[in-house]
């Protein structure tokens, strides 16, 4: 209805020729009804927990599933878990994306997951004890928790943990700092959200200057959150992204309302990967004082 052709979509340039995508669309349409593949190749779904409205329910395919476990276990190895790391997973489980994506991608990876799920501290701690857990996988704030109880009763010198990849929820250096102090391990910052597979979708590498993203999978592309228009790399405002590969629920243009930038600049470590900064907030979260965003 809009007149274009795929052939007119050539680069980046080219998208703002498309409509966006926005949640409430996603909302409108629950629970399938901007399900691209057919039935008979849907093996999952997976649900945004809906905290702001109607949840968004968000079909797999097969390959949608093994594209996904292969970008998280990309990011497992961008941060250098190996095969005989044994990765505690903390988030849930169920529709929820975490438990498993990391599940998947641990799992393709080689490494040992312990799905130990969300919650219970008691058990977490003690598997961490018992099992000798090398990595720990949550957000940042049960990560926080968990260090601040390890400390509490004295054991954190009897743990193995020697990495922590955190997301779900933003989290600034204060937070980092304190999580790698208590624990003495390494941390990574992990993006991503339900609508486009979950998270794995971008991670920050040991050079910690960004969060590096599977461009071959997704296009990223920044947009002034006001008036829409596509801004020059570099500059910080709203994430929008177009799926490349996924099938089931294929995304064009998605806004997601996360805050960053581009990095211009290819990244030390030698990933070819290009770069996105660190979330630092969300456009619906932002105010106008004296015309000024906020």
């Amino acid at each position: 209805s809009s007149g274009i052709c795929p052939q007119d979509i050539k680069g980046v340039a080219d998208l703002p020729k498309l409509p966006f995508t926005t949640k409430e669309e996603l909302r409108q349409h629950y629970p399938f009804g901007l399900q691209i593949a057919p039935d008979k190749e849907v093996v999952r779904v997976h649900s945004s927990s809906g905290t702001t409205g109607a949840p968004v329910m968000v079909p797999y395919t097969g390959n949608d599933v093994s594209v996904w476990a292969e970008m998280m276990a990309r990011c497992m190895k961008m941060v250098g878990v190996r095969q005989n790391d044994r990765i505690q997973i903390t988030p849930g489980y169920g529709l929820w994306t975490a438990g498993i994506g990391f599940q998947a991608g641990t799992e393709l990876l080689g490494a040992m997951a312990v799905p130990v799920g969300p919650g219970n501290t008691e058990r977490q701690l003690k598997m961490m004890l018992d099992l000798k857990t090398t990595v720990l996988i949550g957000t940042s704030s049960y990560g926080l928790l968990l260090a601040e109880e390890a400390q509490r009763r004295g054991i954190i010198d009897e743990l193995n943990l020697r990495l922590g990849i955190f997301g779900s929820e933003r989290w600034g250096d204060k937070m980092r700092a304190r999580i790698e102090e208590l624990l003495g391990i390494e941390t990574f910052d992990i993006y991503g959200l339900t609508e486009i597979y979950g998270p794995g979708i971008a991670i920050d590498c040991p050079n910690h200057s960004g969060l590096h993203y599977w461009d071959d999978h997704l296009i990223f592309e920044i947009i002034d959150p006001v008036t829409g228009e596509q801004l020059p790399t570099g500059c910080k405002g709203e994430l929008v992204i177009t799926t490349v590969t996924k099938e089931g629920m294929p995304l064009l243009r998605f806004r997601t309302r996360d805050i960053t930038r581009i990095i211009p600049a290819s990244c030390c470590c030698g990933s070819p990967y290009p770069m996105i900064d660190r979330i630092v907030g969300r456009s619906d979260d932002m105010i106008k004082i004296k015309g000024v965003q906020v």
